[in-house]
């Protein structure tokens, strides 16, 4: 009897693994069957929470969502609505460009939203931001690593800046009274007279009340007190370290000035989270650009050279920028735009969310740069998409290099005749390292 019981365990073994085998054999061809007749018939969500084992991407882009509203609102100058662009802008309502790159981004499937700032237009009020911007982005909003731009902060287009407070709220989430209604606040003009050369409009609407943010979220920090944001902040994605920077200096404590009270503790604040990197590759992004493929640059982008010479010093590898509504990348350079193949970090412009598009400026680009080189565009920029495409790029963060791919997701109705219908830019790039990079260890 042992010896049969022996024999019927055994037989019994036998036949539960060739069972879980042939399991196994169909799980797997109906897994295939899965992947050939798309994610919806496959068992497992692949995209947003399961892990991939593939490099991670991190999809790019800024300047996107239009003003929502039937009307400008009172006093304020007539620009861009989303169903009423400016001209040349006829027969494409701002709606479709944001869906398009939002769309796209959905299609890409990335692990995390790196967005260069100018999320929502003009002012970025928090309820043109759940009228417009969210009604697209928000699909992903857990995904988003936000900067801001100048249109979350200052005067816009005749209308009064909010300071940030729409989009720390849209982001931190916001302070609520015992009934659970939003505490706001007026604010007063973050561009007072003295600063409207720095702001480019005046505010002559009556601003809009604004809920008051929470302290600490997705946007960064918030101090209620003060009503100062400091909105940066980093965080690693696979072997990269990732910097999230606020630029928009002008109407801050102490202005643009490397020393002023609220830009000189950005700065600070950067060179001791530089210090503490021990990560291969350092990607950081910010708003206005150093150097500007539209020949537009600004005093932030002025003031932004700070950061490059930080992130040069600790050997870092990308700038990514918005402002400029456009695509374009330059050459590596250094922090004075000098060509540098060996340590330069190459620059990468990504204005194309949705909003109206800017030319490439290649000749006489006295504005172009910090030094003030008509040349500099000519000589440097590699790739640009002549400010006729919206588009998102995607940025594969691979252990020890980057691929970087933009494609186009919609042509604007104002492009040439003759044009063509898309426009992609493809490239490769190796990592310098770090300073504490500690290679394979």
């Amino acid at each position: 009897m042992k010896t049969i019981g022996r024999r019927f365990r055994a037989a019994a073994l036998i036949g539960a693994a060739a069972l879980a085998l042939a399991f196994a054999a169909g799980a797997r061809a109906q897994n295939r069957d899965s992947d050939h007749e798309g994610d919806r018939h496959s068992k497992d969500n692949t995209w947003p929470y399961a892990k991939t084992g593939r490099s991670p991407v991190l999809a790019v882009v800024g300047d996107i969502a239009c003003q929502p509203g039937e009307a400008e609102p009172t006093g304020e100058a007539g620009h861009e609505l989303c169903i009423n662009p400016k001209s040349p802008y006829t027969s494409t309502s701002l709606w479709q460009s944001q869906e398009a790159t939002a769309n796209q981004i959905e299609a890409m499937k990335p692990d995390a939203v790196a967005i260069t700032g100018d999320l929502q237009y003009q002012v970025g009020q928090y309820s043109d931001f759940k009228n417009s911007f969210d009604l697209t982005y928000g699909a992903f909003k857990f995904l988003h690593r936000p900067s801001p731009g100048n249109h979350e902060f200052y005067d816009e287009h005749s209308e009064t800046g909010v300071a940030g407070y729409g989009y720390f709220s849209y982001y931190n989430g916001f302070q609520v009274d015992t009934n659970g209604n939003p505490i706001t606040t007026t604010l007063q003009d973050p561009c007072p007279p003295a600063l409207a050369a720095a702001c480019n409009f005046p505010g002559l609407t009556t601003p809009n009340p604004q809920p008051i943010p929470r302290a600490d979220g997705q946007a960064g920090h918030f101090e209620e007190q003060s009503g100062v944001a400091d909105g940066w902040y980093s965080y690693n994605l696979g072997t990269w370290h990732l910097i999230s920077l606020n630029i928009e200096c002008s109407t801050q404590p102490g202005g643009c000035s490397n020393t002023g009270s609220w830009f000189g503790a950005e700065l600070a604040w950067l060179k001791k989270d530089l210090e503490e990197n021990h990560s291969a590759c350092t990607a950081a992004y910010w708003h206005q650009p150093t150097f500007s493929a539209t020949n537009g640059i600004t005093p932030e982008g002025i003031a932004a050279q700070a950061f490059w010479q930080l992130l040069y010093e600790h050997k870092a590898d990308l700038v990514l920028n918005g402002h400029d509504h456009l695509y374009a990348h330059y050459r590596p350079l250094d922090p004075s735009g000098n060509y540098d193949p060996k340590n330069g970090i190459r620059e990468f412009i990504v204005g194309t969310g949705g909003e109206t598009l800017d030319p490439v400026v290649t000749t006489n680009t006295t504005t172009a740069d910090p030094t003030g080189n008509p040349s500099f565009n000519a000589l440097n920029l590699e790739a640009g998409s002549t400010g006729n495409f919206w588009g998102v790029m995607a940025l594969t963060l691979d252990p020890n290099g980057y691929k970087w791919n933009f494609e186009s997701a919609l042509q604007a109705p104002v492009a040439p005749a003759g044009t063509p219908t898309t426009f992609t830019d493809k490239g490769v790039g190796h990592c310098h390292g770090g300073p504490n990079w500690d290679g394979d260890k």
